[in-house]
């Protein structure tokens, strides 16, 4: 029989979950289980209650929140308002924090009561925002003028009755620029995600599978390949605060976990654990991985007693991805539907023969669903794509049977435990400090298998530059995962005859001998 009603749009899928699944759990936080029905009801309760705050179709909300399932009352529900939301890296502040929150448009904001000092710290109002609110974690009063998050979710947990059309915007996924501040990646109402979300979940979803997540929902990790893909197939999922290498098996066996997405960093944090009687003592059949260390791939296996499947995609990846369940060899992402018609690319863009390393760019099939909008930012919209072609920014090279295997990043960019790390930035706050002439920042491999933030600096003539005083700076200025670990003093940065930093031979050299190292000069820095 025909489904009595139809999937235009994702929510529909989630009021399609709550007829199906009713009470059965969805969210398994800490104490707390959330079933599909009450999740459905929330998600109405955020719409609502931010209607009657005032707000009028289009119309956003930042959410610079940690992880509780209030988020996902936001995130779900606000479209069906015809609301969008933005999701914020609780790690930024200052310059970065403040771009977002006035790039995006947005009228409203929620924000964590721990957080909302770093909101004031941008001065009130901050761009469009008319409307604060706090999500309370203490018995403190509400700051003057903020409002009760929790007030929102008193609203009606009916149905709005607004309708929203296909292709209104639903939020906006902010992912680190290079030569400048981040791009705002437009996601719009169509229900090729719901459909997709189904789809895979019954490739890889079985029905007494239990999901989890331990990194942050403003990822779209977290906030879609595993609240999404537990939606999808009807199952729950464990969600927790932030990931911690001692407890987390302990986490798992705590909500009986038999599937969980893991960051390429992750990995080897774990492998680095002290050995346990216990550690193959889990329900874990499948961890979808991300930049996995190939030399790790088989040992964290057989230690866990699990099985890696790698997977590729991207916010920007126009819905390019592709997974290796086994059926590819270890360190490859497996290959790409048949569907998509792909090549490798050199700088100027000429097929690279198999083996050798170029750019995966793929063909645009519809151009509602595969192509990348950058919000108000034509220019990057428009250089993303090559006629029918879509630019990946990412190098990988393929064997004979056509696996592909990921290289690095096209781009200046960098990738530390998991977070995204513009150069550009980081330079930019870096040379705000006064005894600093001019900074170049980029990546040196990890032990963690992701990269270290490193700079060279060429201090201002006649200054002194005391590195210890400049990591507190940063600290001030930037997220602490853009913080750098290594610092080179020197005379000149090269640059070509258009000034563009060279990179390439510092790169090379990397770090030697006269590099300064803040883990090893700064150790209490890690707390800060």
């Amino acid at each position: 029989m025909p489904e009595p009603n139809p999937i235009t749009c994702y929510f529909d899928l989630i009021d399609r979950q709550s007829r199906l699944q009713g009470d059965k759990p969805y969210i398994l936080h800490d104490q707390d289980r959330i079933s599909f029905a009450r999740f459905a009801r929330a998600t109405c309760r955020a719409a609502n209650g931010l209607a009657a705050q005032g707000a009028n179709p289009g119309d956003g909300l930042a959410i610079v929140m940690g992880n509780c399932p209030e988020y996902l009352y936001l995130f779900y529900g606000l479209p069906r308002g015809g609301f969008y939301s933005v999701p914020v890296n609780t790690g930024l502040k200052g310059d970065g924090l403040a771009f977002i929150l006035n790039h995006s448009d947005v009228k409203y904001l929620a924000v964590d009561e721990a957080l909302y000092p770093k909101i004031t710290a941008l001065g009130l109002p901050v761009g469009a925002v008319e409307k604060i609110f706090v999500r309370r974690t203490t018995d403190a009063a509400l700051p003057p003028g903020a409002l009760d998050l929790a007030d929102m979710f008193e609203a009606s947990p009916e149905k709005p009755a607004y309708q929203p059309e296909t292709g209104i915007l639903t939020h906006l996924m902010y992912t680190s620029g290079t030569t400048g501040f981040p791009k705002g990646v437009v996601n719009r109402n169509r229900p090729e995600f719901a459909l997709w979300m189904m789809y895979i979940a019954s490739q890889m979803i079985e029905p007494s599978d239990v999901l989890y997540t331990c990194l942050p929902l403003f990822h779209a990790n977290a906030l879609m390949l595993t609240a999404g893909w537990a939606m999808g197939g009807g199952v729950p999922f464990g969600l927790d605060a932030k990931f911690s290498a001692s407890r987390f098996w302990d986490r798992i066996r705590f909500y009986g976990v038999t599937q969980f997405n893991a960051l390429g960093a992750m990995i080897p944090i774990l492998m680095k654990q002290p050995e346990k009687s216990d550690d193959r003592d889990n329900k874990v059949r499948i961890v979808h991985s991300a930049a996995c260390p190939a030399n790790l791939w088989k040992a964290f296996e057989e230690r866990f007693g699990v099985t890696i499947w790698e997977g590729y995609g991207a916010v920007d990846g126009g819905g390019v991805s592709s997974s290796n369940a086994g059926d590819s060899p270890v360190g490859s992402v497996g290959k790409l539907r048949p569907d998509i018609e792909w090549k490798l690319e050199d700088e100027n863009g000429n097929p690279v023969p198999r083996g050798e390393t170029g750019e995966l760019v793929t063909k645009i099939k519809d151009r509602k669903t595969g192509s990348v909008e950058y919000y108000k930012n034509p220019e990057a919209s428009a250089a993303k794509t090559t006629g029918d072609w879509l630019h990946s920014g990412d190098l990988f090279y393929a064997d004979q049977e056509g696996n592909l295997f990921f290289v690095d990043r096209k781009s200046d960019s960098m990738r530390r435990r998991g977070e995204n790390i513009s150069s550009w930035e980081v330079e930019n706050t870096i040379e705000k400090h006064p005894a600093v002439a001019e900074c170049a920042a980029f990546g040196v491999p990890s032990e963690l298998g992701e990269d270290e933030v490193m700079v060279w600096i060429k201090p201002r003539e006649g200054a002194e530059l005391d590195l210890r005083e400049l990591m507190r700076f940063c600290a001030q200025g930037m997220a602490f995962f853009m913080a750098p670990r290594y610092v080179d003093l020197v005379d000149d940065i090269p640059r070509t005859g258009t000034l563009r930093v060279v990179k390439s031979a510092m790169k090379k050299r990397g770090v030697t001998q006269r590099t300064w190292d803040r883990e090893k000069e700064m150790p209490d820095f890690k707390s800060r």
